[in-house]
This record gives structure tokens, sequence and C-alpha cells, in this order.
């Protein structure tokens, strides 16, 4: 793919800041790479590892000039982040960002975007439990979604920078859909945000039960609480941003959650076994309709597993 953008800044280099400078890199997808992270220490990991041209002391300085700017920093800080370089953004630049709560996101944009600046909230639903620019991969997006939440604008040059954002997530490897960003934060509260609250409860719960040990709950685990203590292990404080910042929807589908949950309960309390059993049933096709759908492999634990 040809080059797409002149500049590249990306703002936040974890995970995800890194592995986008990983994979446009390899992908040829921008001209110069600039990089910006609020931990000196992140900076000069980035720097050591090559992964931009120019690695900034201030979020201004790697936004100034760039025709992309990608905000990757934790999901509460991008609206303040985006505040911050508004000034810094030229004219015609395309602003967005990968956290993985969109509403709030389109709400600070629409407030803080200057004049000719495109404002184009993103989510790549990709990730692993691993943190740090040491833990990107240029792969990490290859075969994944990337969820685009437009704002409400039907302009050509605006509709042509959605365009050209697609077009970058998809020479990184991603299928690209686009969507409101309302409906973004539903359906994410139910494949994303209620699994991992669900995971850092259930490993929480079994932490404090007095009957069982912590060595024997390390030592006994099975394939299904392996699974929960790896989504668990995920970014503390990015978690906690999107639970936040996402808290209407979560809340939505967590009251549903408890309704079926009790449900569940009465069916195992009166041995309904048909009920379990269709259940069951059910969220089996679920899972081999993932698998055929690429999204994953068939073995829970396959390769770099993905949590977001």
């Amino acid at each position: 793919m040809s080059v797409l953008y002149q500049r590249l800044a990306v703002i936040g280099c974890g995970l995800i800041g890194s592995s986008v400078l990983r994979a446009a890199r390899a992908a040829g997808l921008a001209q110069t790479y600039a990089a910006y992270d609020r931990s000196a220490e992140v900076r000069s990991r980035v720097a050591a590892l090559g992964l931009a041209d120019d690695v900034c002391d201030t979020p201004q300085a790697a936004a100034a000039g760039a025709d992309l700017v990608l905000i990757a920093t934790p999901p509460a800080a991008i609206g303040p982040m985006a505040g911050q370089i508004a000034a810094a953004l030229a004219p015609g630049a395309t602003l967005t960002d990968v956290g993985s709560a969109k509403q709030a996101v389109l709400d600070a944009f629409e407030a803080i975007a200057p004049e000719g600046v495109f404002a184009i909230p993103g989510h790549p639903v990709a990730g692993t439990e691993q943190s740090g620019p040491d833990a990107g991969f240029a792969e990490l997006f290859r075969g994944r979604w990337a969820i685009l939440c437009p704002l409400p604008r039907t302009d050509a040059p605006y509709l042509a920078a959605v365009a050209r954002l697609s077009d970058f997530w998809t020479g990184m490897g991603s299928q690209v859909e686009h969507m409101d960003a309302r409906h973004h934060d539903l359906v994410l509260a139910v494949t994303s945000h209620l699994p991992h609250l669900i995971a850092y409860n259930i490993v929480g719960t079994a932490a404090d039960l007095e009957d069982v040990t912590e060595s024997e709950v390390m030592k006994f685990s099975a394939g299904g609480f392996r699974d929960f203590t790896r989504i668990a292990a995920s970014d503390p404080v990015m978690w906690r941003d999107v639970f936040l910042l996402n808290k209407d929807a979560v809340l939505e589908i967590l009251a549903r959650f408890t309704e079926d949950l009790q449900a569940l309960s009465r069916a195992i309390r009166w041995g309904e076994a048909d009920k379990l059993e269709a259940l069951f049933v059910r969220t089996r096709a679920i899972r081999l309709g993932i698998v055929a759908a690429g999204q994953e492999s068939a073995e829970p634990n396959f390769g770099r597993n993905r949590t977001t």
C-alpha cells in the first residue's frame, strides 16, 4: 500500500500505540513517524526500539505538522489530551484515538477540534493482557476489526478523511466497520466490558474465599479459570477508565446479565436440565460462530491472547 500520511504522530506508546507504530511502518503507511509518551522511561525505550523517527518531549511537538494524530493514552486521558494538542493540530489533519468507549471521546473531539481538523474517533478491537512499548507487535491488528465512529458530518472533505483513515487501518491488516458511537458502546459493553468485569470479579471472589487457599487456586486452576485470570491481568488503569466512561451501557448490560444469572440459578436449584442444556447448546453455537468468522482459534489460549 502507498503512503497515506506524511507524518503520523502517536501519543501514548503502550501496547496499542507501539503496535500502531510498528504496523504502520511495516506497511509503509506514513513518510515519517513521531511519538510521545508522558513517561520519560517509555520515550527512551521507544527511541531505543527505533519505533519513531521523532520521539518528542511534549505532545504538542509530536502533533505539530502531523496529518494523522492518533491518541493511545488511557481512556480517561484521551479527551484532556485532545484539548492539550488542539492548538498544535494542522489544518487538514485527522485526529483519532484507540479507546474502548466512544461516545465520551466523540463528545470531547466535537468540543475541541479546531476548524479544518477532521475528528474521527476509532477503536481497534485487539489487544493482549501485556502492556508497554515492548509488548507491541506489528501483527496485532491483522484480521481484527477496527471500528470508526465518525461525527455526524456529510461534507466531502470529512468523508474523504474517514475513507483515508479506513484505508490506514486496512493497511495494517484490520477489517473496518463504521458505527454510531452510542451503539458501539453498547456492543462493546456486551462483547468486551462485561466479560472483563466478570473476570475481575470471579478472580477476586476466588482470592477472598476463606475455605480455599491461594496456593490451591493457583495449583488447581482449570482452563476456564485460567482464561479468567488472563483477562483479569489486563491493564487496571485502562479498564478502570473504560467502566467509568461507558458506565451507562455497562450498567444496562450488567442488569440484563444479573437477571439471566438469576434465571440460571433457579434452573440449577430446581434441576431443570432441559433449560441448562438448551442454554449451553446455544452458547456453544456462538463460540463456533466466532471461530468460523476467523476471530479466534478453536483452542482457548492460542497464540497471543486478545483482551479488548
